[in-house]
Order: structure tokens, then sequence, then C-alpha cells
């Protein structure tokens, strides 16, 4: 019993003995009537003190921050951001022509000795090779005119060196992403527009400018090359690899925003995990515009909140579990 309950049953016996010396019934059915209200009025408080307890666990998913980034589980920080409105291309990525050379022998002559490989990383006057010179008979060096990594080699020891490349020489150091722009769209693209690149498995990223738009068509595929340069001194972006671009339309600043892999679907409800003490909380969202990358929050989080970035289906997940437990 708790306290309220007891409140209540001495307020009925005072009143049973304030009746003493009047007749047995009404007294009797006053005092059942207190007692009942007393009871009722106990189960009622009982009840919410148990609903308040139920309320406070709804949702929630026991789990710290070490296991959850042991789950894979990436923390951010609610806040403002950028949502693009983006017009996607598709292409690859190709050497920046600007920065390939071919090395080739300055006189005809037989290769002695080639001392890089394909694939080797080269500095500008490193030795590339030798030749004896058919005229002179003497041995010189071929040298890298740049620095860079080898992608081809086009000749072995042995053999007569001419005014053909011996070797190709590229500097990877920025890249070159040609996106396949189609006739409709041809308006909505231009030189010096934002081109945000991301690798078909969309593990990579990266941003860029357009530096250039073909003018000539190509027949096969009916669309036109917009070129995008992208830095690459981290040797991210291989050439050859297949690539979406999103071009910058527009963008709006939101106050209030979450990566778009925070967002999971409950109840059909749109959910974002909160962090909240030892664990996270499912809470139920309003959204906004979304560009793929982030997703506008009109209502439910408050800027500055920490919540799970990626993998929170594994919260998702945990949530089930234990409601299904809770059934049972």
């Amino acid at each position: 019993m708790n306290t309220r309950s007891a409140l209540a049953l001495l307020l009925a016996c005072v009143l049973t003995l304030a009746g003493c010396g009047k007749s047995d019934g009404p007294p009797a059915a006053e005092s059942k009537a207190g007692h009942a209200e007393g009871e009722k009025e106990g189960d009622h408080a009982e009840h919410r003190e148990q609903g308040g307890h139920e309320d406070e666990g709804e949702g929630h998913v026991e789990l710290n921050e070490k296991a959850a980034l042991a789950a894979g589980i990436e923390l951010a920080t609610v806040s403002a951001a950028s949502i693009r409105d983006v017009l996607p291309l598709y292409g690859s990525v190709h050497p920046n022509a600007e920065k390939v050379r071919g090395i080739t022998a300055r006189y005809p002559g037989v290769i002695t000795s080639m001392s890089k490989t394909v694939g080797d990383a080269v500095r500008q006057g490193d030795v590339l090779a030798t030749v004896e010179s058919d005229e002179s008979l003497r041995t010189y060096n071929v040298l890298s005119t740049l620095s860079g990594v080898v992608t081809e080699r086009k000749a072995n020891p042995g053999e007569k060196a001419t005014d053909s490349p011996l070797f190709t020489i590229a500097d990877l150091s920025t890249v070159w992403v040609e996106l396949s722009l189609f006739s409709r769209d041809l308006s909505k693209v231009q030189v010096g527009q934002t081109v945000r690149v991301k690798s078909s498995d969309g593990g990579l990223s990266a941003d860029g400018k357009v530096v250039y738009i073909a003018s000539l068509g190509q027949s096969a595929s009916q669309t036109l090359v917009a070129r995008i340069l992208i830095d690459n001194r981290d040797r991210r972006w291989a050439p050859g690899l297949y690539v979406t671009g999103e071009v910058t339309l527009s963008q709006k600043d939101v106050p209030i925003a979450v990566k778009s892999s925070a967002l999971q679907t409950i109840e059909g409800r749109n959910t974002v995990f909160v962090q909240a003490g030892d664990g996270f909380l499912a809470t139920t969202v309003d959204i906004g515009g979304s560009d793929g990358e982030y997703t506008e929050v009109i209502s439910g989080l408050d800027a500055g909140a920490k919540y799970a970035a990626a993998n929170s289906f594994v919260l998702k997940s945990e949530l089930g579990k234990g409601e299904a437990e809770h059934a049972h």
C-alpha cells in the first residue's frame, strides 16, 4: 500500500468513527464509499507510478559508448547543414592529361638497362634507362621529365630505342573525373560549379569543380563530357574507377540536420537514436528536405545532441528484441 492509499483509508476510518452515534445504514454506506474511493485513488496513483516507469524505459536501448563503437556505431552531433539540390551524373576517373609525359630516348640506339617498371614512383631527373647511341657508341641516361608514377613501359633491355616513348609517366596528384552529360541537362551544368564525386561503393567522396564541358558530343552514347578536377595527393582515386558525380544546382542552409544514414523507420515513423545516459533513445522526428547525405529535421531534436549516425540499424534490431522479450 502506497502513501496516498494509506491516507485515503485513514480518512475513511475517521468518517466512520464520526458517524458512530447515528444509524448504521448511511454511515456504513459512506464508509464503504470512502474506502472504495480511497482504493480507487490509490490504484490510480500506483498505475501512474508504474506507467511513468514504463514510459521512461520505452524506446531505450542500453549500450554504452565503448560498446557502441565496438558495434561499429558512429556518433555525430546534431547541427546546422547545407541541403543541396543535386543532379546525379555518372562517369569514371582518368589521369590528368596535362600531367602525363611520354619519355623517349634522345638518340637512337640499343637499350642497355631499364631501372623502372610499371607502378614505380619516380622523381623528376631520375634515371629510367640507359641507351648506347648508334652514332657515338656512347652510353647515356634516359631521365624522367616529371615526378609521378610509371604507367607504361614499352621496351626492354636489348631492344632498339627509336623516337617512340620508352615510358609513360603520370603525375596523379590530381585526376580528371569525366562525367556523361545528356543534352537535356546541358543548361544545368556550368564551368565552375561544385561537384561531389563518390566512388561506386560509396566509400570515397571528394568535392571538385567543373573545369571543362565538351563542345562536341559522343555519338555512341549521345552524351557530352563534363570534366571535374579532383585533388588526389593521397592517391585514393585510381584511374579507371567508376564514379557518381553530384552537381550542386542550389543549396539551402538549415539550422537542424542529421546524416541521412541515421534515420530509421519504426512503426511508420522517422526515428533517430539519440545518446541518453548509457544507451540510446529512439526519438521520433519530423523531417524536411534531403540530399541523400544530410536530412533537415523540422522537429524532435535539438542542436548539440549526439546521435547514432552510422549503423543505427543495430540499435533498431536491439530495440526490436527488447520489445519482443517484454511482450512475452
